[in-house]
């Protein structure tokens, strides 16, 4: 029995002294050199609620990304009608998710090719309008469409989630929620507005060639010639902040995205040392623009973000390597922004923040200092209890407490987990049931003693009879917990993973730790009477 006790100390010892390695890191920083070489010397990380930062909800449009869906298929149905020689009159799409087709020549060769290529349209209808000109109308069918919607609600999160790691924010939350909205909080974050800039642009990367030909005053007039568009290049003055807006005249069709876009970075002008944007793209889009640049020498290709024309140069030959570059009247903070959204990738659908909130930093530091307040509050009254109850016995728990507190603390360290208001709430929970149970024990052994069994019977008694109905409260805690997490979001499951951990280190401290300190009392010690 004796060495088993040995054997305790020393299993129990190691636990809780690589909880206290594991604290130490969060509670200062002046620790040896070769501590972070054994020990992880990973923080508990603060929430949103503590430290400040900010809490942004956005609704992901995915209507839009229906439309721009449905617009791509109706741009691909255009060019497989014309490489037919199939004459087309209007190929255009209707509301959000229809295409209307107006063609003349073999029906069946039509239908086929959409049955073959695009079985994903539905049949609306189709008649003959006269002038054997057909007119076939199309819906994307409705399984695809909650694909689509689906698929633009996963990439959105998924882009974010790169923008905002590349930004350098620690320990962001971001999670779907609900259907159609993404939960976004950013702890610390000092420059709010930038943020929101970041995490909502589009950015659409998009390569299109200027019309030469065309008139851009008549199309401003109204009269844009069929296949074209006018979009704007956007251009701040530094000084005044006047926005000056120069209008170009593009081919409506785009020949390449920053779908096939490898990297993006700042670079400086070597005359003028003026930041841009320089561009690699992937294999594919290497070949593409190789083809691009040298079938369309001498011409202008415009380079759109957002249907903001940045430049228009003119392609003096055909270029290979894959390299482009984004010119314009950057500052290095605009620069590295667009770079960042670039590599991240384009959002399938635009967003908007349907709900916000900003945390300060004092409002945070309030939270830290009421919740500690309230845990030593808490602890010292619980602490008096004890001993002034059970005596010398409450002291026995009082430690089990304290080893409670130490072990929740290591766990949430070794997990990396982020720290909240509600954690702290879910701590203080933790505490009082590990008063519960170290309560239960010890009315269990004065009851054994009462019927005037011996010490050793009283705490074998005790601790028999206690277990069980300990088990049954915190399983049922622990289980509840689990669902929490599973199924809220950042407040809630930060309470959750408290109180989990909390409800375990107690299990352990009140049954096991508890449990040797008696055993050591009367087997080793062996004292005569118990202080209880």
């Amino acid at each position: 029995m004796l060495k088993g006790l040995k054997w305790k100390l020393i299993i129990y010892a190691a636990i809780v002294l690589f909880a206290i390695l594991m604290v130490l890191p969060t509670v200062t920083s002046r620790l040896p050199s070769w501590y972070s070489k054994v020990i992880p010397t990973e923080k508990i990380h603060l929430g949103l609620d503590l430290q400040g930062g900010m809490h942004i909800v956005l609704e992901v449009e995915a209507e839009k990304a229906i439309e721009s869906y449905v617009e791509r298929i109706k741009n691909n149905i255009k060019d497989d009608l014309r490489d037919r020689n199939i004459p087309t009159g209007k190929v255009e799409r209707e509301k959000r998710d229809q295409i209307v087709i107006e063609f003349s020549g073999e029906k069946e060769k039509v239908e086929k090719l959409l049955s073959e290529r695009y079985s994903i349209m539905q049949e609306l209808s189709s008649s003959e309008i006269g002038g054997g000109i057909w007119r076939i109308a199309l819906v994307l069918d409705s399984r695809q469409a909650e694909q689509v919607k689906k698929n633009a609600l996963d990439q959105a999160l998924e882009t974010i989630r790169n923008r905002i790691d590349q930004f350098g924010v620690s320990e962001p939350e971001i999670t779907v929620q609900g259907t159609e909205q993404i939960l976004i909080q950013l702890p610390g974050i000092k420059d709010p507005e930038r943020a929101k800039s970041l995490i909502g642009r589009t950015a659409l990367l998009e390569f299109k060639l200027v019309d030469e030909e065309g008139d851009i005053e008549t199309a401003l007039k109204g009269i844009v010639p069929e296949g074209d568009i006018i979009l704007y290049q956007r251009v701040v003055d530094p000084k005044t902040g006047g926005v000056k807006k120069t209008p170009y005249l593009l081919k409506e069709k785009t020949l390449m995205t920053g779908e096939v876009l490898k990297d993006a970075r700042v670079a400086l002008d070597s005359q003028f040392h003026e930041p841009y944007i320089a561009l690699e793209f992937d294999d594919i889009g290497a070949k593409l623009f190789e083809q691009i640049t040298g079938t369309n020498v001498k011409k202008r290709l415009a380079i759109i973000l957002d249907d903001n024309v940045y430049s228009a140069p003119v392609i003096q030959e055909r270029i290979a390597g894959g390299r482009a570059q984004i010119t314009g009247r950057f500052t290095t903070d605009e620069a590295n922004e667009l770079a960042i959204i670039l590599r991240a990738g384009a959002l399938p659908a635009p967003v908007k923040i349907v709900e916000e909130r900003t945390v300060g930093p004092s409002l945070g530091q309030d939270s830290i200092r009421q919740g500690i307040i309230s845990i030593l509050i808490s602890a010292v009254l619980i602490v008096l209890f004890l001993i002034f109850y059970y005596r010398g016995t409450g002291v026995i728990g009082d430690i089990a407490l304290i080893l409670n507190v130490i072990l929740v603390f290591g766990v949430l360290s070794l997990l990396r987990a982020t720290l909240t208001l509600p954690g702290i709430a879910g701590l203080v929970l933790s505490v009082g049931m590990a008063v519960d149970a170290n309560i239960l024990i010890n009315e269990r052994i004065k009851e054994e003693l009462r019927w005037g069994k011996t010490i050793r019977a009283a705490i074998d008694q005790g601790y028999h009879r206690a277990f069980t109905t300990i088990i049954d409260s915190n399983i049922t805690t622990v289980i509840a917990s689990l669902f929490l997490y599973q199924f809220g979001t950042g407040p809630v499951r930060g309470f959750a993973v408290t109180l989990f951990w909390g409800i375990v280190a107690n299990i352990f401290t009140a049954v096991f730790i508890t449990r040797w300190m008696f055993d050591y009392l009367t087997l080793k010690v062996k004292i005569k009477k118990l202080s209880i």
